[in-house]
């Protein structure tokens, strides 16, 4: 069997193509996952991403383009490299008569690379991480959506994992279950876990994922480290004033776009005005300011900047 270097990038894809007949599901994406990232594969519904999820994981195959796992080349290799991935793909699929724990069961019985005399000990286990153990004994038709979610991510647990694929976890989740889930994910990849995270929900991406892949109508239009994109998306200053208007007149003539006043303060894009400049001038016209600063753009700004349009950013 043939291993690969520990240092090779989980996930890379070159020229990525999926169609389905006339329909190009997914075009030419470059996509690369580092080592020890929580990767967020952003996008609305329909942009594509489960589809790449399931040519990423040899269930169906590409129309052209290449990907690799850990260095090895899919799906040649599914067999060397699966045993480190874990993935829940398109919702949880278990017996509706069996209960949690037999489901895992099934499922750990049936995975080669499993040990079966510590079987029991890690389905606990699993269970336990994803708050299920006091209902491994239910069956599987009682459980809530949001249960079955749960259950369906303790299934991709039952084995150390290099790599976790989960494509929207959070479904069907409520504000405490999404919590968890997000804790869950810190908490794998602290332990040394590389995650790609698929969700439509810019919110949980912002706060979990250390890097971003924007997918849009089966293109993948910027990826890189989160910090990078925002750094890349036009910034905005506020400026906090009792004279909002005579701010704004201000921030007009230095060359600052898209200027809002409120009642105390207002906002503009920097653009490529020098911010050491914005104090001076609002001193020189006699504008007083009561606070200024130069706001972060979040993830939703980041997505709008490239696309040109925004989303339900809250599912």
């Amino acid at each position: 069997m043939t291993s690969a270097p520990a240092d090779r990038s989980p996930i890379v894809s070159s020229g990525l193509t999926k169609r389905f007949r006339r329909q190009i599901a997914v075009d030419r994406i470059d996509l690369e996952v580092p080592v020890g990232a929580v990767y967020g594969f952003l996008g609305p519904n329909g942009s594509g991403k489960t589809t790449t999820i399931r040519m990423l994981l040899g269930l169906i195959s590409p129309t052209a383009g290449e990907i690799s796992l850990f260095g090895l080349p899919m799906p040649s290799a599914a067999r060397t490299v699966l045993g480190r991935v874990g993935s829940l793909v398109e919702g949880p699929a278990f017996h509706p008569y069996l209960s949690g724990r037999a489901n895992l069961g099934r499922l750990d019985a049936a995975d080669r690379y499993s040990d079966p005399r510590t079987s029991r000990l890690r389905i606990d286990a699993a269970l336990d991480r994803v708050g299920l153990l006091s209902a491994a004994e239910k069956r599987y038709r009682a459980y809530s959506l949001g249960m079955r979610q749960r259950l369906a991510i303790a299934a991709s647990l039952l084995m150390p994992r290099d790599l976790l694929v989960l494509d929207e976890p959070t479904n069907g989740l409520d504000p405490q279950g999404t919590r968890e889930v997000r804790h869950l994910i810190s908490d794998l990849a602290r332990d040394g876990a590389t995650v790609l995270v698929s969700s439509h929900l810019l919110a949980e991406v912002e706060q979990i994922c250390s890097h971003v892949g924007v997918m849009y109508e089966g293109r993948l239009v910027a990826q890189g480290p989160l910090s990078e994109l925002r750094a890349s998306t036009v910034q905005t200053v506020r400026v906090e004033t009792d004279r909002p208007a005579d701010a704004g007149r201000v921030l007009a003539e230095l060359g600052l776009s898209e200027i809002e006043t409120s009642a105390g303060s207002v906002t503009a894009n920097l653009g490529d005005v020098a911010i050491e400049k914005i104090m001076p001038n609002l001193v020189h016209a006699c504008v007083p300011v009561v606070g200024f600063a130069v706001l972060q753009p979040s993830l939703e700004d980041v997505f709008v900047s490239l696309t040109g349009e925004g989303f339900d950013v809250s599912g």
